[in-house]
């Protein structure tokens, strides 16, 4: 296919090399890496390993270039994935050149909606390096977090998750105590960490550019660890967590290749029904991990997505109930012979 990508994510997914400032382009059976000078031995040495047919072109202004190369080539028409650009930049391509532009929504995570074998392989390391971090972080926390503010264990769950240097961060941790757990994406406060509250920790690494993605819910208490059992003083807590963790084990047992991916969203989602908590369960189930922290599938109330083999996403149910509590538990499985297993 005849395309062009600006994407990091797109390019590496490509030709296995990208950079901060640098454009893709397939033209039949030409492939570019176009990008400035200060990545033109970066960029050579590694595509000679990754993509040795794919050519290096060096100029300060990209899509200039891209526009010539364009112009130059044979191709009637070119393919581009609106949400890579900006409207500056995909314009100036555009009017610069004389052959049909097919905008094709997600272009490059269509692609990669299904695994590779090697590709489950990083992503399942990285989730194992990001459990290590999480016993780590929680030893943390068990031996001093007690005093502490939601910024500065946010600052530590940075240094842990990225295991001093070692790898890089799937994301933003999330790092919420008590009430502030019942905004999804909280933002840490100034609020201590005390002997007895709930505390959600959301993070995740990176392997080889593979992202990991997980979530726990705790009381903190001594000895505590971010495992999937917990015990918490408050009944309607723990009736919460208790309809969580049924919703997100039975989502995962009843996963089939073959089901749309709603269907896998709708049996969570009834358990909390149930359970009397539905309408603070008030997003998607789950979503895919790779390249990118979300990329398809996307498990949620309308995606008609079958779920085959090789795809690797998150299951994450969870209630969220404003000025009290917020719950989620989340782990990334991938299917494999038909069923869902916890990477």
């Amino acid at each position: 296919m005849d395309a062009i990508h600006c994407n990091e994510n797109a390019i590496y997914y490509a030709c296995g090399y990208s950079n901060d400032n640098c454009i893709y382009l397939s033209l039949g059976s030409e492939a570019y890496l176009i990008t400035d000078s200060r990545y033109t031995l970066d960029a050579t040495t590694s595509l000679q390993k990754s993509a040795p047919d794919t050519k290096v072109v060096v100029d300060r202004d990209l899509p200039k270039r891209a526009a010539k190369l364009i112009s130059q080539s044979k191709v009637k028409k070119i393919s581009f994935d609106p949400k890579e650009w900006d409207y500056y930049r995909i314009t100036k391509i555009q009017e610069h050149t004389r052959l049909k532009w097919v905008a094709k929504i997600d272009l490059s995570h269509i692609k990669r909606i299904v695994k590779s074998g090697e590709e489950i392989l990083l992503l399942e390391k990285a989730v194992r390096q990001g459990a290590r971090a999480f016993r780590d972080f929680a030893m943390m926390i068990d031996n001093e977090g007690i005093g502490k503010s939601e910024k500065e264990l946010h600052f530590l769950a940075q240094n842990f998750m990225r295991r001093f240097g070692k790898n890089d961060l799937s994301f933003d941790p999330i790092v919420a105590i008590g009430a502030n757990a019942a905004k999804p994406h909280a933002h840490p406060t100034d609020r201590i960490l005390e002997e007895g509250d709930l505390l959600l920790f959301d993070a995740g690494l990176m392997h080889k550019r593979y992202c990991s993605d997980r979530t726990r819910t705790v009381q903190i208490r001594e000895g505590f660890a971010f495992s999937k059992k917990q015990n918490f003083k408050s009944k309607k807590i723990q009736k919460a967590y208790d309809a969580v963790l049924k919703a997100h084990d039975k989502q995962i047992e009843k996963a089939r290749s073959g089901m749309r991916a709603k269907e896998i969203d709708a049996i969570g989602r009834e358990i909390i029904q149930k359970a009397g908590f539905g309408k603070y369960f008030i997003h998607s189930t789950g979503h895919g991990v790779g390249l990118d922290i979300h990329e398809m599938p996307y498990i949620s109330t309308r995606s008609k997505t079958k779920i085959k083999d090789g795809m690797v996403y998150t299951i994450e149910p969870g209630i969220y109930i404003p000025d009290a509590f917020g719950i989620r538990i989340e782990d990334m499985v991938v299917m494999e012979e038909g069923r869902a297993r916890v990477l």
